[in-house]
């Protein structure tokens, strides 16, 4: 008998009453997302981790090892997906991510791991396949798709193309391609992208989607032709109506530093567009956001005080997402042949999760994970991937002229906008000194560089920056660099960018704050330069040193690292810089620092 078999014979023989249930919960209120309804004084028996009966009374099902769980009339809701999202941006590990969230109620998660990628290739995605494999919860995989993300302007540790995207789509864990950032190639017709797509395609999987731009003519229409089923981008509620009108879903994202979830859900509230075609999704959340304020729990509730009902919110983050990467035989709602996932909720509007079954299994309650998790080992090559040809020194980071003592020359300067992705393309009059362009704390004037960190070329790419109010004699240094993750550096003088420089390279990668010479903030990520496998707390407490160092440097930005991680990715405008250079991504071209 195959173990298909046997378990649809188990599922069948509980729901009978000639088997016991391994789990019943008793009395709850049902919240049944497949019609809408919430069902009063409803039981759910469940065997071999997934769920036997639902009804009003499972008492047949109940034997002398059958553990009862009374819900005396709490909602019974199925267990969160998080639709779109990137492990690496909580700086943790798969295992830590899972420990940070199941007791928070997500019990599946879909995960894209493209971060790693642009580090180890296909063998880092590999990485977090098989760890996902282990989980207690459900942890899907998308294949990145844009590695690198701007072929020519930037070096990747590594490069993914139809080959490899053919051969991932055959593994176990892996659900489909994740968003195809570079949407300019797609509607251009780039040949090895629409391979990925027709490659993903071919296996019947889903194609994610990353159409970031506010053209909705037609660019848009051959986007959405080259196969994206679904994207995050939207910012503005006329990009969910088309979005959905176009066959895609309109992902709503809710991250720590992405807020789109109140604008968007305006397409079904005032515009009353079916909700079914929309799901809410975290796309980044960062390890302090996980750890003090949740994660899907956390977006549920937001939607809702945004003016959802919670009835929809929480089809929003259920449901729809099994039925988008076609799971929901599988998952997504309580009901017969499902994995048992389900929460016991007192209030569906403040919602906080009292106890957590995942895959048959009491997994949490009351914040407190039950069981352990298990241990994942790291080979070698993943926490020693900061390869520097040298230590660095101050005289790296010159920014040279060829201008005369006390001449005026135009320089391009990265401008930082507060809470966005996109930057200004500032064009301000700096002087000659002595052959080099120095910062301007009057000004806010700092410099900022990528020092080339995989291939050991011993590169340093240096240029300016306006925008983050330091006023010490400081740097910050960081190898979360979206999506090369080269090494970036940003300060107000050039020793303290040595120091920060050499001390990332000895922890092995992670975010540093220099000031006075002094290291003052340190949150060390030594798996690809990306992840600590510390739990989410203890990473949160580092992470919020640098954070602290970015205030004590006379940053007062909100989410300064993030707005720093982000100076290095050459696909959003308008000015961006690289390994290779300075680029005016809006002409997607280099372009001199300095007018000389």
């Amino acid at each position: 008998m195959s173990s298909s078999t046997k378990l649809t014979r188990s599922l069948v023989d509980v729901a009978m009453g000639r088997a016991h249930a391994d789990l019943v919960i008793r009395a709850g209120k049902w919240v049944s997302v497949q019609s809408g309804e919430i069902i009063p004084k409803t039981d759910v028996a469940i065997v071999d981790g997934h769920i036997a009966y639902v009804g009003s009374d499972a008492s047949h099902s109940i034997g002398d090892n059958t553990k009862v769980i009374d819900a005396n009339g709490r909602f019974l809701v199925p267990g969160l997906l998080d639709a779109h999202m990137h492990v690496e941006s909580g700086m943790v590990t798969v295992t830590e991510f899972v420990r940070a969230v199941v007791v928070r109620g997500t019990t599946g998660i879909f995960v894209d791991p493209h971060e790693i990628a642009n580090v180890f290739g296909l063998k880092g995605v590999k990485l977090m396949v098989d760890e996902a494999q282990k989980q207690p919860i459900h942890v899907w995989v998308q294949m990145p798709s844009c590695v690198p993300s701007s072929p020519g302007f930037e070096t990747p540790g590594a490069s993914l193309g139809p080959k490899e995207v053919a051969e991932a789509m055959q593994w176990k864990g892996i659900i489909g391609l994740g968003e195809m950032m570079n949407f300019p190639g797609v509607f251009h017709g780039d040949k090895k992208l629409l391979d990925e797509m027709s490659a993903t395609h071919a296996a019947g999987k889903t194609i994610g989607g990353h159409y970031a731009s506010p053209d909705l003519g037609l660019p848009f229409h051959g986007y959405v032709a080259g196969g994206a089923e679904d994207d995050h981008e939207g910012t503005r509620i006329e990009d969910a109506v088309a979005r959905v009108r176009q066959g895609m879903k309109a992902m709503l994202r809710y991250g720590s530093a992405w807020h789109d979830v109140a604008v968007g859900i305006k397409a079904i509230t005032e515009k009353k567009m079916d909700s079914r075609r929309f799901i809410l999704c975290t796309d980044d959340s960062h390890a302090e956001t996980l750890s003090e304020d949740g994660h899907m729990d956390r977006v549920l509730r937001h939607a809702i005080s945004e003016g959802l009902d919670p009835m929809t919110a929480i089809q929003m983050m259920t449901i729809n997402s099994a039925e988008h990467f076609g799971l929901t035989k599988e998952m997504g709602m309580i009901a017969p042949g499902r994995w048992a996932d389900v929460l016991i909720v007192n209030d569906l509007k403040n919602f906080k999760v009292d106890t957590v079954v995942a895959k048959g299994r009491v997994v949490a309650e009351k914040g407190k994970l039950l069981i352990d998790l298990p241990p994942q080992k790291y080979p070698k090559w993943a926490t020693s991937s900061v390869h520097l040809k040298r230590m660095l020194k101050a005289q790296d980071f010159i920014l040279k002229t060829r201008a005369v003592n006390g001449a005026e020359v135009e320089a391009h300067v990265i401008g930082v906008i507060e809470n966005q992705a996109p930057t200004r393309h500032l064009r301000m009059k700096v002087t000659a000194e002595d052959g080099e362009v120095r910062t301007d704390l009057k000004r806010d004037l700092a410099k900022i560089a990528i020092v080339e960190r995989h291939c050991a070329t011993g590169k340093v790419t240096v240029g300016l920056v306006n925008g983050f109010e330091f006023t010490r004699k400081c740097a910050i240094a960081s190898t979360v660099v979206h999506d090369s993750h080269q090494m970036i550096v940003v300060g107000t003088d050039d020793e303290s960018m040595a120091v920060a420089a050499n001390e990332l390279a000895k922890c092995g990668g992670g975010q540093v704050v220099v000031m006075d010479g002094q290291v003052i903030g340190l949150v060390d990520l030594p798996i690809a330069g990306l992840m600590s496998n510390e739990h989410a707390d203890i990473v949160a407490k580092k992470a919020a040193t640098v954070l602290e160092g970015f205030k004590m440097c006379g940053s007062e930005l909100n989410n300064p690292n993030m707005q720093l991680s982000l100076l290095g990715l050459v696909v959003i405008p308008e000015l961006r810089i690289s390994d290779k250079g300075l680029v005016d991504v809006t002409n997607f071209d280099f372009i001199s620092v300095l007018d000389d």
